[in-house]
């Protein structure tokens, strides 16, 4: 009995643990074709073996990761698997044959002879962790939209799995205790963990953690710099820029009114609470949808309009030239073919929702968009990103269609955003200051031993 008691113990505690990280090594292969921040950004991944790579959008993660997993491949004779958001493992594949990579797509499972394999997250379950070597998060930051169970699905697939790589443009957009959640996937410390060791707590309501003075600031950068990169532009690791330069972006604000005002008042006040939000976007979904579709009417160019109820994105739909609607009841083959068709010039407008398309996708033909904010920052961020990324060779154009009683919905966004762009800051400044203090040791190191020893 107490045999049996200690094995089940023991299994219990096996499946909680990570493998350890000493698993690093130097790059065996480099495609000619990627940019020298790029050839550093994976060797230095390879050499962690376990790592984060937070690269701008338009910065090639794809090849980056492509790549990472070809080393890791031909290190380990294993296989890698590269999780990707709904619809996008496609580009994958094709980015894998520009650069000389050989992935396949997966949907169902692994087959015989598969080395690199894509697949969306929601067909995890469709693969045995014990068949890779690696696995790759694309656009990780996805992670944290799972609910808690896929979350930790996909924590507990990754856990024994002794290369691990995660990619994303915005690790922690606007809350720097979402790092926790890459930090637990790479097997570091777990979300919980992090916020005892780096953060205090401001009373009952839970959202509210700050990090623990300055030196604990200054010590938490630097434990998130042992294990991640961020970029935002090639200078930020001593590169030069070249042609990654982004064209002027417009963000342009189209504010309509309800066909009448709530009664009682003259005109629409700013809505307070996420009810009176809520019902206000109900009652204007015809004039905002008019004016959206009226944006995208007013040219023939490619266009993207992002909506968040399925009653935006079908009046959108139905009211813009050219348009498709790509929604959530879609087979992902239809998805994939839609947004396929759009890429390619097929397919004028796309109507869709941040959480469908707002993540991974490719669209630097196109330089026209409207938008339906939220209160998610992410979600613009992302949205905007699918074309305004590095490649863009267009101004890029964002009409904001909103109505007066959503003023505090853009405000808290803005507050969000100013909080962003404050963490990425702190982070690369932060990277700088190791990636200083790296040299410095190796030239150290290289000037005290003498050749022959």
């Amino acid at each position: 009995m107490n045999t049996i008691v200690g094995n089940s113990y023991s299994s219990f505690l096996d499946a909680k643990m990570h493998v350890g990280s000493e698993y690093g090594f130097d790059p065996i292969w480099m495609p000619g074709s990627l940019f020298p921040f790029q050839v550093s950004l994976v060797e230095w991944a390879c050499r962690k073996g376990r790592a984060a790579i937070f690269a701008d959008c338009g910065l090639g993660k794809t090849p980056m990761q492509l790549t990472w997993a070809e080393n890791v491949v031909r290190k380990t004779n294993g296989r890698v698997l590269i999780l990707t958001p709904l619809a996008v493992a496609f580009q994958t594949v094709r980015e894998g044959e520009k650069f000389g990579v050989d992935a396949v797509h997966r949907r169902d499972g692994l087959h015989a002879g598969d080395r690199i394999v894509v697949t969306n997250y929601e067909r995890l379950n469709k693969f045995s962790p014990g068949d890779f070597a690696g696995v790759v998060c694309d656009e990780s930051s996805i992670l944290k939209n799972f609910s808690g169970a896929t979350r930790q699905a996909i924590t507990d697939f990754m856990r024994k799995r002794p290369y691990r790589l995660l990619c994303t443009a915005t690790a922690a957009p606007n809350d720097y205790i979402e790092l926790g959640t890459s930090s637990e996937a790479l097997g570091n410390l777990e979300r919980k963990h992090m916020l005892a060791q780096f953060f205090t707590h401001d009373g009952g309501d839970t959202s509210k953690w700050r990090i623990k003075g300055h030196a604990r600031e200054h010590l938490f950068w630097r434990w998130v710099c042992s294990w991640a990169r961020a970029i935002r532009k090639p200078s930020d690791l001593g590169f030069d820029d070249g042609d990654f330069a982004l064209p002027p972006l417009s963000v342009l604000d189209h504010v309509v009114s309800a066909a009448k005002p709530l009664d009682g008042f003259l005109f629409d006040l700013p809505t307070v609470g996420l009810d009176e939000q809520r019902a206000d976007l109900r009652r204007t979904i015809d004039e905002r949808c008019g004016m959206a579709s009226e944006l995208c009417n007013a040219h023939n160019k490619p266009a993207v309009c992002w909506t968040n109820l399925n009653a935006e994105a079908d009046a959108v739909a139905e009211m813009t030239r050219g348009a498709v609607n790509v929604q959530g009841s879609d087979s992902d083959e239809a998805k994939e073919e839609a947004f396929r068709g759009f890429a390619n010039g097929d397919i004028r407008v796309i109507v869709s929702k941040p959480s469908i398309a707002g993540f991974g996708l490719n669209w630097q033909h196109c330089s026209n968009m409207t938008f339906f904010p939220s209160h998610s920052y992410e979600q613009y961020y992302q949205c905007v990103r699918r074309c305004w990324r590095f490649g863009q060779k267009s101004p890029v154009t964002v009409d904001m269609v909103t109505t007066d009683g959503q003023q505090n919905v853009l405000k808290n966004m803005e507050r969000k955003a100013n909080d962003a762009a404050r963490m990425f800051e702190q982070l690369i400044d932060m990277m700088g200051s190791e990636l200083s203090i790296e040299k410095t040791i190796a030239y150290t190191k290289q000037e005290e031993i003498p050749s022959w020893l």
